[in-house]
């Protein structure tokens, strides 16, 4: 059985027109959840579904060097970081990352972001109407570095947040705002690889155990110390994901807007809360798509997939396959109670193993900061929504409602 092949001689425009639906869109046009196109000219295979996610995590058929677009290393990951990398170098560099990773450590990570929202609370009284998007990063900014052991002084946090903003904004961007994104990563690399010469030097202390320590005293597979931008780049994927939680903020607290009934039910409720976190990470679109190339040639469900060939596996597209999530577009939180978890079928950041496979690290990270703020956003506080721009535009990637969620009338709970 042959792949069925996209009718257009090249995508790349369509991709950036459809946005999260793009793979979606043609599985369904030819019935089938694996087809072949053009990507920036470059023949790609698209997948979804929960058995393609088990092939695409399969680390003997797939590779990840040279798999995602150079455009998106120079800004969203970094050239050379943990997730270009394969084999010995990979399973080095993703136990160097969860071993900062611990639940204690994500523990005490969320309690810094619980600090931050508390103390906000009355500057948002008095401030009248609040960006939460805007105010979320910030937040994240100053907690993870706090967390992570990088120093970062009251008048440097919006600059380094936009920054990493413009990383996150850039890979899938044209014009200005790419070029904004590749500003924006030389300069964090600088901040954070000369962040790693004072650590590596003696002149700034850094806490046993915490991120920047870790990294700037890490040797690799071979025994040698990581090259001063590869280790910015890899402290800078665990600084990046993370403030980029600020948009399943938001999303979550479009959800609360939506649902109402969901405000009570996760009152005081960490089931509740737990299902209602993951339906979020499900039902709202993160990041599109996942690359691989094949590492030799082989045959899969009737299917010819050559050596080299590019392969994007659809993250949205599998998070909203009808025959994994019965009613995949209406958000049923309730669909998770009970749930024991399945790396293939849930996958909004990446499926298989955290700890030897290509699934994000800062996973559980992501659930913890996510509880941390619904709680907040239905026990710590009350708000008022204005009137607003909250489509979710699915052709935008990284999506986000226009406004970034507005609220006024903050007060304190109680």
């Amino acid at each position: 059985m042959s792949i069925p092949v996209d009718r257009s001689p090249e995508s790349t425009l369509a991709f950036l027109r459809e946005g999260y639906r793009f793979i979606g869109a043609r599985c369904d046009r030819y019935g089938s959840d694996v087809f072949q196109t053009r990507l920036l000219l470059v023949p790609t295979i698209c997948l979804r579904g929960r058995p393609a996610a088990e092939l695409f995590y399969d680390n003997d058929r797939f590779r990840r060097k040279a798999a995602m677009p150079m455009r998106a290393q120079r800004t969203l990951t970094g050239v050379g970081g943990v997730q270009g990398l394969d084999d010995a170098a990979h399973r080095d560099r993703k136990a160097m990352l969860m071993s900062v990773l611990t639940p204690t450590a994500i523990r005490q990570l969320g309690q810094l972001f619980d600090d931050e929202w508390r103390a906000r609370i009355p500057v948002w009284e008095r401030s009248g109407r609040v960006v939460l998007y805007d105010e979320v990063a910030r937040m994240l900014t100053r907690a993870v570095c706090a967390w992570a052991g990088v120093p970062l002084a009251d008048s440097d946090v919006a600059r380094r947040t936009t920054e990493l903003h413009a990383m996150i904004e850039a890979p899938a961007a044209v014009g200005p705002q790419h070029w904004r994104g590749l500003l924006g990563r030389r300069r964090a690399e600088r901040w954070i690889g000369d962040i790693v010469d004072r650590a590596r030097a003696g002149s700034l202390p850094a806490p046993a155990g915490s991120a920047l320590r870790v990294i700037a005293e890490h040797r690799d597979e071979r025994g040698h110390p990581l090259p001063r931008r590869i280790a910015a780049v890899d402290l800078l994927n665990i600084l990046r994901p993370t403030v980029a939680v600020d948009r399943f903020v938001v999303f979550a607290a479009l959800a609360l807007h939506d649902h109402p009934q969901w405000r009570e039910r996760v009152r005081g409720d960490e089931a509740a809360t737990e299902s209602f976190v993951q339906e979020v990470r499900r039902y709202y679109p993160f990041f599109p798509a996942a690359a691989a190339r094949v590492r030799r040639s082989f045959d899969w469900a009737g299917h010819h997939f050559p050596r080299g060939r590019r392969v994007l596996f659809d993250l949205y597209g599998t998070n909203h396959h009808p025959e994994l999530w019965p009613g995949p577009e209406q958000f049923r939180p309730d669909r998770f109670a009970g749930w024991r978890g399945d790396p293939f079928s849930l996958v909004p950041q990446g499926g298989g193993d955290h700890l030897t496979g290509h699934r994000c690290a800062g996973e559980w990270l992501t659930i913890e900061l996510l509880k941390r703020a619904v709680t907040n956003l239905t026990s710590a506080m009350s708000y008022r929504v204005p009137p607003q721009d909250l489509t979710v535009n699915l052709r935008r990637m990284p999506a986000l409602p226009p406004s970034g969620f507005l609220i006024d009338g903050v007060r304190p709970a109680g």
